[in-house]
């Protein structure tokens, strides 16, 4: 029996390892057939294909005997070798340069020179503190001039009475005459009394720079009003005001300047309309003649004085340190057209009032007089009044209002009946009130 050539089965096909056609010779591998596996091993992908032995490579096709080809493998890892140069993002690390901006913060250093140049020259201006101190210096100065203050206020009321005594015809004349007063004239001098309150408000809150409660200052007013009708020489509303002022939260220093800037203004306004109602209405005030002898002594006295007061003023130094503050104090109040406008205004407004109390009362009493000639002699009366320390001027504008008046042509008993009509709106009627709402306030801690 002849035997049969033994065909190997491979898996590229039934003829042999080629193909369908395969290779007549048994166990010899066809030339061909090896390169084209060779070829079929390089164009495999990475995800790997099948070699003709039937094994797959995850890198590249296995060759036709079995092994793996490593030509793909290290022609695939290769690139991984570029993903070092990943690296150089760290050199982005170099946008560390922003610390360099730190340096800014040596930039602070010259924030300490500005406030050495515009700050360090207001701290000086503090130890200037201490010369108010120096005003309020020696306690046992202000507690003899206080004494020195009452000694003259008691004898000016001392003196007022002795007047009064003798002249109590008058002045009983006078009452009689107020009692049939016209009312309405008497109602009109009521209104402009009340209305000096709220002036005197205005020109209070025009010498502060910070804004004021207008009620409680208004009210604050007529209890220092009452106070100053207990007080001598203006001491009551001072002290009333000058507490409230601290209440509100101004210094001591800071309120007792405000108070002297007021005070300064009502004068500056009496004097000036004395001399505008004098000028307008030339010779109203018939000053008797006095002969060469007295008027020459006198006015050389009076010289003296005020040059004495003159260089008292500049060679003291609180007194001089207290004239640069309230000087100061009105350069301040002129840089703010509103405070001007009120401190000003209400300085007027309480002076040309409490003139036309005076002349309310004297059209009730139908005297004879212009308006001009009695608001004249009540600017010259209070302003010599001003002088002598008696509490709310009683006695001295008393006596000095009641000369004005008969100086200008008034009779006396028509003079006196002016003269307590003005004190009757103006003070008695208004007392008991203004020391209630002074108690009330300092029982509200307003003072």
């Amino acid at each position: 029996m002849t035997r049969m050539p033994r065909r190997s089965g491979r898996p590229g096909g039934p003829g042999g390892p080629g193909g369908p056609g395969g290779s007549s010779t048994p166990g010899t591998p066809d030339p061909s057939s090896a390169s084209s596996a060779c070829s079929a091993s390089t164009a495999s992908t990475p995800s790997g294909t099948s070699s003709p032995s039937g094994t797959s490579s995850p890198s590249g096709a296995s060759s036709p005997s079995g092994t793996s080809s490593t030509s793909t493998t290290s022609s695939t890892s290769a690139p991984d070798a570029p993903d070092a140069p990943d690296a150089p993002d760290a050199p982005d690390a170099p946008d560390a340069p922003d610390a360099p901006d730190a340096p800014d913060a040596p930039d602070a250093p010259d924030a300490p020179g500005a406030p050495g140049a515009p700050g360090a020259p207001d701290a000086p201006d503090a130890p200037d503190a201490p010369d108010a101190p120096d005003a309020l210096e020696p306690p046992e100065r202000a507690r003899t001039r206080s004494r020195w203050h009452a000694a003259a206020a008691l004898l000016v009321l001392v003196g007022a009475v002795f007047l009064a005594h003798d002249h109590w015809p008058v002045i009983e004349a006078g009452a009689d005459r107020l009692a049939a007063a016209d009312r309405g004239w008497l109602l009109v001098g009521a209104t402009a009394a009340v209305s000096t309150w709220v002036s005197s408000a205005l020109a209070q809150q025009g010498a502060v720079a910070q804004p004021l409660p207008g009620g409680r200052l208004v009210a604050v007013q007529f209890a220092a009003s009452a106070a100053n009708h207990v007080l001598p020489a203006g001491i009551g509303a001072g002290a009333v005001n000058l507490r409230f002022l601290t209440r509100c939260g101004l210094p001591v220093a800071r309120s007792a300047t405000a108070l002297a800037v007021k005070t300064v203004a009502g004068a500056v306004v009496r004097g000036v309309l004395i001399a505008v109602l004098a000028l307008a209405c030339p010779g109203v005030l018939r000053v008797p003649h006095v002969p060469a002898v007295v008027h020459v002594p006198a006015v050389a006295v009076a010289i003296v004085l005020a040059v004495g007061a003159a260089i008292a003023a500049l060679l003291s130094g609180p007194l001089r340190r207290a004239i640069r503050a309230v000087l100061a104090d009105v350069r301040a109040v002129h840089r703010q057209p509103a405070r001007a406008a009120a401190l000003w205004g209400g300085s007027l407004a309480f002076a040309l009032l409490h003139a036309s109390v005076v002349v309310a009362v004297t059209q009730s009493l139908e005297l004879p007089l212009s308006p001009a000639l009695v608001a004249l002699a009540y600017l010259a009366a209070s302003g010599a009044a001003a002088l002598l320390p008696t509490p709310g001027g009683i006695g001295s504008l008393d006596a000095a209002l009641a000369l004005a008046l008969t100086l200008a042509g008034s009779p006396a008993a028509t003079a006196a009946s002016a003269v307590l009509g003005y004190r009757l709106l103006t003070v008695w009627l208004p007392l008991l009130p203004g020391l209630f709402v002074l108690g009330l306030l300092v029982r509200r801690k307003t003072l």
